[in-house]
């Protein structure tokens, strides 16, 4: 039996920018070990494995060592390969069962939008560690409500592409993941960020879903909108358009197929 496997960039229209995932189409679920083991292989920061259920999927998500509940990215390359390969029509929405519950995904004019769990942002105070990971005071401080995630502002948007990553130390935080963003200045887009996650295996995210589930609706309340442009500004980059719903975030990007093959030995 020969398996699917495709290499997505995503959030972006040009390859070799974005973040690449792994999308696996699986005719049925596999064990975790093996789904672990491709991922591992692939060494993208997320790999997702995708099995059908009724006209719906069951989707899963691996980074390089482990399984994550959510993420953005290789969701949105996941959607790009079933509208691609035509599993879908344009006018369909896809319906993805994940570990953070049911994820929608949308075709409009060859942009995927995405209907992902809101991540509530919860004031929070500076320590001295961040403080020094930042090299500066952050302006404001929030973590996500389980505390997997440290979200600072920082000075000004060139602070945010020029900081220099020590991962060591941020690996030794007590939250899992760190995102560093500032308002934008260049008049292209509301707001840009890095993510950030070592533990994870993953030192630096390129463009990150999960990430927006927070930014959003950190950001919509201090700009007064509730539809943001945002750019992940990592050495890949990516942009992520963002709409704060009621109890939800929508974000939207597009995506492009690199490469795709087939995985011989099972």
């Amino acid at each position: 039996m020969k398996t699917p496997i495709f290499h997505v960039d995503s959030f972006t229209v040009k390859p070799f920018k974005g973040n690449p995932a792994g999308v696996c189409l699986l005719e049925q679920p596999r064990d975790d070990a093996w789904m672990q083991a491709i991922a591992t292989e692939m060494r993208l920061s997320e790999t997702a494995f995708l099995s059908p259920k009724g006209n719906d999927y069951n989707l899963r998500w691996f980074t390089p060592s482990t399984e994550v509940d959510l993420c953005g990215h290789a969701t949105l390359a996941s959607a790009h390969i079933l509208f691609e390969l035509g599993f879908y029509d344009p006018d369909e929405t896809i319906f993805f069962h994940t570990k953070s519950g049911v994820i929608t995904a949308t075709f409009d004019h060859g942009t995927i939008e995405l209907d992902m769990p809101l991540i509530q942002p919860v004031p929070a105070e500076s320590t001295p560690l961040l403080e020094e990971i930042l090299g500066q005071a952050p302006l404001a401080v929030a973590h996500s409500e389980d505390k997997a995630i440290l979200l600072a502002e920082i000075a000004d948007q060139t602070a945010v592409e020029a900081f220099e990553p020590d991962f060591k130390k941020i690996a030794s935080l007590e939250e899992t993941d760190l995102i560093i963003t500032a308002q934008a200045t260049d008049g292209k887009f509301d707001f840009v960020s890095r993510f950030f996650s070592p533990r994870t295996g993953i030192p630096e995210d390129p463009v990150t879903g999960l990430g927006h589930c927070i930014l959003t609706p950190y950001w919509a309340p201090k700009l007064n909108k509730d539809k943001l442009v945002a750019y992940q500004a990592s050495s890949r980059g990516g942009t992520v358009w963002c709409r704060l719903g009621k109890d939800r975030v929508y974000l939207a990007g597009k995506a492009v197929t690199l490469f795709s093959g087939e995985i011989l030995r099972q």
